[in-house]
This record gives structure tokens, sequence and C-alpha cells, in this order.
């Protein structure tokens, strides 16, 4: 009986930490850009777009397609950062907790 409380404990603080850590990764941000810096993308861990800068020097009415494709790359670039950061984080959190069927 006492390895399955001693495993309730363990779960328990495992949830914790989990919750401690998505709390943190919602307030983590990551930094991408494009363009040499013509846009720059600012996101949380958890995929929430925080600001978004373009240089005007970027911006040319003539070639807005050019623009477009910096944007989506920074953005993408920011959110895949954060995406890695979380698994990365997570991880560390779940880390030696195996339970059976789990994995």
């Amino acid at each position: 009986m006492a390895s399955i409380n001693k495993l309730m404990k363990q779960a328990m603080r495992a949830q914790q930490q989990a919750q401690e850590t998505e709390a943190a990764l919602a307030a983590r941000t990551v930094e991408a850009s494009s363009g040499g810096g013509a846009v720059k993308v600012t996101a949380t861990c958890k995929g929430v777009l925080k600001s978004l800068k373009i240089d005007p020097e970027a911006v040319d009415p003539t070639d807005v397609e050019t623009l477009e494709d910096l944007v989506f790359t920074a953005v993408n670039s920011a959110i895949t950062e954060g995406q890695r950061i979380q698994a990365e984080e997570m991880g560390k959190v779940t880390a030696g907790f195996n339970l059976p069927g789990m994995g």
C-alpha cells in the first residue's frame, strides 16, 4: 500500500508542476524575425501572438506578396520556437514519471 501512496503523491506533485509550468509558458515569450529584421514577432510559448512590428522600409505597395511571406515566416518561427520550449519544459515535468500503459 505504501507504493500506491507514494505513486499518488508523485502524481499530485507532477500535476502541480505541470500546472505551474503551463502558467509560466503562457507568460513566457519568444521573438522571431524575418527579412533581416524587417518583420519582428513576439509570441507566448502557448502560441499567442503578442506583437508584430514591420519596418516601414519593408512595405512596398507593389510587392505585398513579399511582405506577406515575411510576416508568415516570422510568425511561424515564433510559434515553432514556443512549441519547442513548451515540449522541453513539459518534458522536464514528466521525466521519470512512468505509469503503466501511459507510454
